[in-house]
C-alpha cells in the first residue's frame, strides 16, 4: 500500500504506535494504526504489518473496515505484506491482495513470491469457502463483511458489530489470522496439494504425501536417529525454512532462531521413535513432520497399552508370513534367471555356433550378431597389445582388431574391477542389436570365455569425439560445420532412440567419449550398457540404482533417481555447451569462480555477451545467428524443471529452423563447479561418484 503525506507519531497505544498522516497535493491519505504485536499461536511467529480503521479517519475506512483492492481511477492499490520476521521489518515472501475475476467470484489470494499460494474461494452470504473460522459463530457475530465492485474501484472491506474493532494480520508464515482471539482464518502452511484453499503445486516430491503435516511440538529429537545443520542466512524466514524442509525427503523437522530467521532443520528417517516430548521443561517447541504412515501421534508420545503390545504382535506374524513367502519367491526367481543366464551363456560362448538367428533370449532373437571364439579375439588384438588399446571407459578398456577377412573392428573387453556385469553386457549386446540408424553405433557381436566377456563393434577411424575437443592441438580440426553436424547427428541419434525406433529408449549416459566419429567425422552414440527401454505408455521412471557420469546427469536423476527422456536432453545440452565452447563441464573453471560451464555460459547470456562462450579456435569458420541460436537452444535443455526442457523433436526444429522463435532459458541446474561440488559429494558414498568423464555405476543386489 503506498501512502503519501507526512506521517508522525501521535501517541502510544496498546502494542502498537499510532501514526496519523495529511494530505498532500490533493492525494487523500489515511489514518491507520501500524501495529506490532507477537502472536499467541503455537507457531511462536509475529503478527506483521495490520491495517485498521481509526475515529476520524478516512470516511470510506471509517464507514467500510479494513480496504484491500485497487483503485481503478488512480491505480492505486492497496494490498498486505507480511516481513521476514517479527523482528525484522524487510518485505517477506508473502502478500495478501483481494483478486476478484469478475462481480460474482470476490475472493482473497494469497501469494508467495508472485505465486499464487492460498486462494478463500468466491465470497457469498458473509462466508468464504475456505476460511472455516471465519464462517464460525465468532465470525457473524464480530464481522461485517462488504466489497465494492464497479468501473472505478474493487476492493473489500470489513468492519466490526457489537463493539468490537477486530484486526487482521498476514504473519510471516504466509497465513491470516485475527488479533484479538487469535483466530486463523487460514492454514497454517501450505504443502503443495489442493485442499482447504492451498493452491496444488505440480513440484511436490514423490516421497511426500498429502496427509504429511508440520506440527509445533516442544521436545528433543533423538541424537543418535537425527543430525542437525543450521544455515545462519538471516535472509531466511520461517516459510523459507519450511520450504527447504518439505523439499528434502530426509527432513524431519525445522526450526528458527530467536528473530523468527535462519533456519535449523533435523533430517533422519521417519520413525515413531524420533522425536520425544518426555523432556525438561527448557526444550524448545519446533515443527515437527509427522506421517499418517507412522501412526498418530508420530511423535514418541509412549501409550504402552496391552492392546497396543497386541496389535504390534500381530503385524509381526503377518509381517514375517509376508517376508517367508516373498523369500521363496525371489529364491525362486533368482533360481530360474540363474538357469537362463547360465544357458546364455553357454549358448554364445560355444565356438561353432555362428549362426546369429540362432542368439536369443527369452524368446528375443538376435539380428546379424555373430559369437566370436576368443582366440580370434585374441589373434584379432594380437594378445591385447598395448599399441592397439583405443582407450579405457566404465565397462573396460577398448582395443582395435583386425579380423581374419581383414575387417577392422573395435572390441570392449570387460574389466575384472568393472562395477559392471552381466547385466549391462547382455543389456547393451540385445538393445543395439534391434536398433538400426546411422547416427548410432553397430554391433557386430560378442564372445564369452570363463570370466571374459567382450562385445565387438564397427571401428571408428577417428575415435571418440573428446580425443578432438578437449585437446589444444586436435580441437582446430573441427571447425563450426563439423561440430554442427556432430550436433545434429547426435539430435538425430536421440529422436530416433526417444520416438521412432521399435521400443522408447533412454541412453542415460550421454557424453563426448560415447559419441564415436567415422571417417567423415558423422558421430555415432556408443555405450547402452545403461540404457533403459521405456513401455509405449510409460513417460518417466525411478530406481535406487543411479548410474551415468557427474556433470551429465539431470538433477531430478542424480538427486532422486527420476529419469525420462528429458534426462537424455539434459545430457544433450552439456554436451552442446561443450562442442561450442571446446571445454569439458567437470573440469571447467574461469577466474577463480566457482562456476561450471553451465554456469559460465549463463553468465554470459545474461550479459548478452554469449559470443565470449564460443572455442578461440573457431575463428571465423562459424556463422554468428547459428552459434547463437546452438547455445540458447543448449540453455533451454539444460534447465533445472524437466518439465520445461524441450523433446528432441522440438530440439532439431529449433536448431535447424531459423525463423521459429525460440522461449527465453530459465535458470539452469547445477550452476556450480568444482568448489562446491566437492563439498557436495563429500556426504556421498565414494564409490559412487566420478569427478572425470568415467562412468560411474552403483550396483545393488539381486
Amino acid at each position: 500500500m503506498l501512502l503519501k503525506g507526512t506521517w508522525v507519531v501521535k501517541e502510544n497505544y496498546s502494542d502498537g504506535v499510532m501514526m496519523t498522516g495529511d494530505e498532500e497535493a490533493g492525494v487523500l491519505t489515511v489514518s491507520f494504526m501500524l501495529v506490532f504485536q507477537r502472536s499467541k499461536l503455537e507457531t511462536n511467529s509475529t503478527s506483521l504489518l495490520s491495517f485498521f480503521p481509526l475515529a476520524g479517519a478516512s470516511p470510506t475506512l471509517e464507514d467500510n473496515g479494513m480496504k484491500l483492492g485497487v483503485d481503478l481511477r488512480t491505480g492505486r492499490s492497496w494490498n498486505l505484506t507480511s516481513w521476514i520476521s517479527y523482528e525484522i521489518p524487510d518485505s517477506g515472501a508473502f502478500t495478501l491482495s483481494w483478486e476478484p475475476t469478475d462481480k460474482a467470484s470476490q475472493r482473497f489470494v494469497i501469494r508467495r513470491g508472485g505465486q499464487p499460494y492460498w486462494t478463500s474461494g468466491n465470497l457469498n452470504k458473509q462466508r468464504f469457502p475456505n476460511m472455516f473460522h471465519l464462517n464460525g459463530p465468532y465470525g457473524r457475530y464480530t464481522y461485517n463483511l462488504s466489497f465494492v465492485y464497479n468501473k472505478e474501484e474493487r476492493y473489500f472491506s470489513f468492519h466490526g458489530i457489537n463493539g468490537v474493532q477486530p484486526i487482521w494480520v498476514l504473519s510471516s508464515g504466509g497465513y491470516v489470522h485475527d488479533v484479538d482471539n487469535a483466530a486463523v482464518w487460514t492454514p497454517a502452511f501450505c504443502y503443495g496439494y489442493d485442499s482447504d484453499g492451498c493452491v496444488a503445486d505440480s513440484n511436490t516430491l514423490q516421497c511426500r504425501s498429502e496427509n504429511d503435516k508440520l506440527r509445533y511440538l516442544k521436545g528433543d529429537f533423538d541424537r543418535h536417529m537425527t543430525r542437525m545443520s543450521y544455515d545462519s542466512n538471516t535472509s531466511l524466514s520461517m516459510s523459507d525454512c519450511m520450504v527447504r524442509c518439505w523439499n528434502d525427503c530426509n527432513c524431519v523437522g525445522f526450526i528458527t532462531s530467536s528473530n523468527g530467521t535462519a533456519c535449523v532443520t533435523w533430517t533422519g528417517i521417519k520413525s515413531v521413535d524420533i522425536f520425544s516430548i518426555e523432556t525438561p521443561m527448557d526444550s524448545a517447541e519446533k515443527y515437527v513432520l509427522l506421517s499418517p504412515n507412522l501412526g498418530k501421534g508420530n511423535a514418541k508420545i509412549r501409550i504402552w497399552a496391552p492392546a497396543v503390545a497386541a496389535s504390534v504382535l500381530l503385524f509381526f506374524c503377518l509381517g514375517l508370513f509376508w517376508y517367508l513367502k516373498k523369500s521363496k519367491l525371489r529364491r525362486e526367481e533368482e533360481e530360474k534367471q540363474k538357469i537362463e543366464d547360465e544357458y546364455f551363456l553357454e549358448l554364445i560362448a560355444s565356438d561353432n555356433f555362428k549362426d546369429a538367428s540362432n542368439l536369443e533370449r527369452n524368446g528375443r532373437k538376435g539380428s546379424d550378431l555373430m559369437v566370436f571364439s576368443f582366440a580370434a579375439i585374441v589373434a584379432a588384438t594380437k594378445d591385447f597389445a598395448s599399441e592397439n588399446k583405443l582407450g579405457q571407459g566404465g565397462f573396460g578398456p577398448v582395443y582395435k582388431g583386425k579380423l581374419s577377412d581383414g575387417q577392422e573392428v573395435a572390441i570392449k573387453r570387460l574389466s575384472r574391477t568393472s562395477g559392471q556385469g552381466l547385466v549391462e553386457f547382455k543389456n547393451e549386446l540385445v538393445l543395439i542389436a534391434k536398433l538400426q540408424h546411422t547416427n548410432l553405433v553397430r554391433i557386430l557381436g560378442c564372445c564369452v570365455h570363463g570370466e571374459e566377456k567382450m562385445l565387438v563393434y564397427e571401428y571408428m577411424s577417428n575415435k571418440s569425439l573428446d580425443f578432438f575437443l578437449f585437446e589444444e592441438t586436435r580441437k582446430a580440426l573441427l571447425d563450426w560445420p563439423k561440430r554442427w553436424n556432430i550436433i545434429e547427428g547426435v539430435a538425430q541419434g536421440l529422436l530416433y532412440l526417444h520416438k521412432y525406433s521399435r521400443m522408447r529408449v533412454i541412453h542415460r549416459d550421454l557424453k563426448a567419449s560415447n559419441v564415436l566419429l567415422d571417417e567423415s567425422m558423422n558421430p555415432k552414440i556408443s555405450d547402452f550398457g545403461m540404457a533403459r527401454i521405456f513401455k509405449e505408455n510409460e513417460t518417466h521412471a525411478m530406481t535406487n540404482r543411479v548410474v551415468g557420469t557427474y556433470g551429465y546427469m539431470s538433477p531430478e536423476y542424480a538427486m532422486e533417481g527420476t529419469f525420462s527422456v528429458k534426462s537424455d536432453v539434459f545430457s544433450f545440452g552439456v554436451l552442446t555447451l561443450e562442442i561450442v565452447s571446446g571445454r569439458r563441464n567437470t573440469t571447467f573453471s574461469h577466474l577463480d569462480k566457482t562456476v561450471n560451464l553451465i554456469g559460465y555460459a549463463w553468465e554470459l547470456w545474461l550479459q548478452g555477451d554469449a559470443l565470449e562462450f564460443e572455442d578461440p579456435t573457431l575463428a571465423n569458420s562459424h556463422v554468428t545467428h547459428k552459434l547463437l541460436r546452438t547455445t540458447h537452444v543448449a540453455l533451454l535443455c539444460v534447465q533445472e524443471i524437466a518439465l520445461e526442457r524441450p523433446v528432441m523433436s522440438d530440439v532439431i526444429s529449433m536448431l535447424n529452423n531459423d525463423t521459429m522463435s525460440l522461449p527465453a532459458p530459465k535458470q539452469p541446474a547445477f550452476l556450480f563447479g568444482r568448489t562446491i561440488l566437492k563439498s557436495t559429494l563429500a556426504e556421498r558414498k565414494p564409490q559412487d561418484c566420478s569427478l572425470n568423464n568415467m562412468t560411474i555405476t552403483s550396483m545393488e543386489a539381486r
